[in-house]
């Protein structure tokens, strides 16, 4: 029996026998479809990675939302997705874009990288581009861009359409039956059902990634006591990630209270400058309020800026006449430790750079700050690293598992000085935001190079000492504009720069834009908010007011202006400020906010 020939066949026999008309590759045959995940924005930024972007619902070339990215003096915004490709097959790049200097492209292709671009375009207009993948390439990532401090730009309904990579073109479906499994007072258990064709989960806190999962449960711990979080997760193959699952929200349980060091539940903590004198005059530590739980020693410093050998000289009388004698300081900070305060030593400060570069200026670091604490009985360590103290090398990427010696060597050491004191040995730490919550966008020399080193560089030093923290008290003050978690720039000014700088480290934020590399977020009880104590102590202060609005937004959810926070942390420690002496010499209007407020 003859079968009849599919119509394809002849269709394509047809074909050859036109001049100029060669087969059809393998690659080309396979069914065309769009690999792009979530290309019109529909589901937020899921599948997205984005330096300054966010959606909006206007203007919007189709559906309900497109990406609005907003370049900065040094960031593109450039968004990008990586997408599983065939090896060796045409793949045509689309999408619609308004605004200046608005870039689409494709990287890693195998062959020659694409682009295309416009100068100008006010209403939108399609960019298209083409190319071919090598023979071995099974990934390429398509991006978005503006250019540097043009203003926003705008992109919807971008597309890759070719041969669906790995077999298959779609992303899997979303998740169904998510549920809780356990409750603890940092932790929530989740479980949910399997989804055909999903290799991988995404588990969501907040709408923040917080881990990813092979299997169908998972645990998020790090999470603060008595507190409300809802959950979502995703699943993910080669094509892509799914739309989220529906909420399911917990409240961990109740702490067990006192918090690390036996603080009180809200402490007012600020510096006191013990080793020199300024415009804010010398203050004896016995003439300090005692509503005053925290009292950071202002400052060791280093015999050379490598050496690791700390000392503090306190204020001369030919600089401070009315500082007390060695006898009477001494007796003071026992007195304050008898009223259940804490006086630590603080290390840096502006001037006293420290880079622990070896092994030797490591252990120097730890005989010389334990001659310091001991001499004169002190509660513990405040490390104040400003400056070129902490960078990363090029190479140093993961703040999980850091490399360079002067972030390894530091790590080192304070996890030394803790098991030396135990339980009772008190750590802070008072970065700037630069080093912290910058890390959002960049860290170190970045994926290209060229970028600040010390951008981030406290993450991995916050990282590995978080079990052993018992504050952390960013600066700030003194900053430059900082993006926060709703992908905007937040200026110091107001409330609202504070409540995104804090909530950033209550929710936890991808380092570098990276939605598999999170730094978690850190117990309320562990966080203070560091502010001038008046506009001559530093750039940034806030009245009165606009602190008790902070504090409202962060701990009640009330009165937080434009910037919507992640949770309600009740449990927030307290304040930080520089300083003491500033406070004092205004009249203590930092003080008796505080005091107003917690009662």
């Amino acid at each position: 029996m003859v079968r009849a020939r599919p119509v394809l066949t002849l269709i394509t026999a047809a074909l050859l026998a036109v001049p100029g008309v060669t087969a059809l590759s393998s690659a080309a045959r396979a069914a065309d479809t769009d690999v792009a995940v979530n290309g019109g924005f529909e589901s937020g930024l899921t599948g997205w990675t984005c330096t300054a972007g966010t959606t909006v619902d206007s203007p919007v070339h189709g559906g309900t939302s497109a990406l609005r990215a907003t370049p900065a003096g040094s960031d593109n915004a450039r968004c990008s997705q990586t997408v599983t490709v065939r090896p060796d097959a045409q793949y045509t790049l689309s999408g619609y874009v308004r605004g200046s200097y608005v870039y689409l492209g494709a990287d890693g292709t195998g062959t020659t990288d694409v682009s295309a671009w416009t100068q100008s375009a006010s209403d939108w207009q399609k960019l298209s581009t083409t190319f071919r993948t090598g023979s071995g390439t099974t990934k390429v990532t398509i991006y978005t861009h503006g250019w540097y401090g043009t203003g926003a730009y705008y992109a919807d309904d971008l597309t890759l359409v070719g041969p669906g990579g790995g077999g298959t073109g779609q992303p899997p479906a979303a998740p169904a039956g998510l549920r809780t499994t356990s409750v603890t007072s940092s932790s929530v258990g989740l479980s949910w059902s399997a989804v055909p064709g999903a290799t991988s989960y995404a588990v969501y806190r907040d709408g923040v990634k917080a881990q990813t999962v092979t299997g169908t449960s998972a645990t998020v711990s790090g999470l603060a006591a008595s507190t409300a979080y809802g959950f979502q997760v995703t699943a993910v193959n080669g094509a892509g990630e799914s739309a989220k699952s529906a909420v399911v929200t917990a409240t961990t349980g109740a702490g067990t209270g006192g918090g690390p060091g036996g603080l009180p539940a809200h402490a007012l903590v600020g510096y006191l400058h013990a080793s020199f004198a300024n415009g804010a005059g010398y203050t004896r530590l016995s003439d300090v309020p005692d509503s005053w739980d925290v009292i950071d020693l202002a400052f060791g410093e280093p015999t050379s800026v490598t050496s690791g050998d700390i000392r503090f000289n306190r204020c001369p009388v030919t600089e401070c006449p009315n500082a007390e004698s060695d006898a009477d300081f001494k007796a003071a900070i026992e007195a304050k430790q008898a009223a259940g305060k804490k006086v630590l030593i603080s290390i840096g400060g502006q001037n006293g750079q420290v880079r622990l570069t070896t092994t030797a200026a490591r252990d120097t670091f730890v005989s010389s700050v334990s001659h310091i604490i001991d001499t004169y009985g002190l509660d513990g360590l405040d490390i104040d690293f400003e400056g070129h103290s902490l960078s990363l090398d090029a190479n140093d990427t993961d703040f999980r598992n850091p490399t360079t010696p002067v972030i390894v060597n530091l790590i080192s050491a304070l996890k030394t000085l803790r098991a030396r004191y135990g339980s009772a040995f008190v750590l802070t730490m008072a970065p700037e935001t630069f080093f912290v919550q910058n890390g959002y966008q960049y860290y170190g020399t970045g994926k290209w190079g060229g970028q600040d080193p010390r951008c981030g560089a406290y993450l991995p030093v916050i990282h590995a000492l978080r079990d052993d923290l018992a504050l952390l008290h960013v600066q700030d003050y003194n900053s430059g504009p900082v993006m926060g978690l709703d992908n905007q720039y937040h200026s110091m000014g107001g409330a609202d720069f504070h409540i995104a700088m804090t909530d950033m480290l209550l929710t936890g934020f991808p380092v570098a834009g990276n939605p598999d590399n999170v730094f978690p977020p850190l117990r309320p009880d562990q966080v203070a908010i560091g502010m001038p104590a008046s506009t001559n102590a530093g750039n940034g202060h806030v009245s009165p007011a606009e602190v008790t609005k902070t504090l409202d937004c962060l701990t009640k959810r009330t009165d937080c202006g434009s910037y919507a926070t992640h949770g309600t942390w009740p449990a927030l420690r307290g304040l930080m400020t520089w300083s003491v002496n500033w406070d004092r010499y205004a009249n203590w209007e930092f003080q008796k906010n505080f005091d107003a407020y917690f009662g």
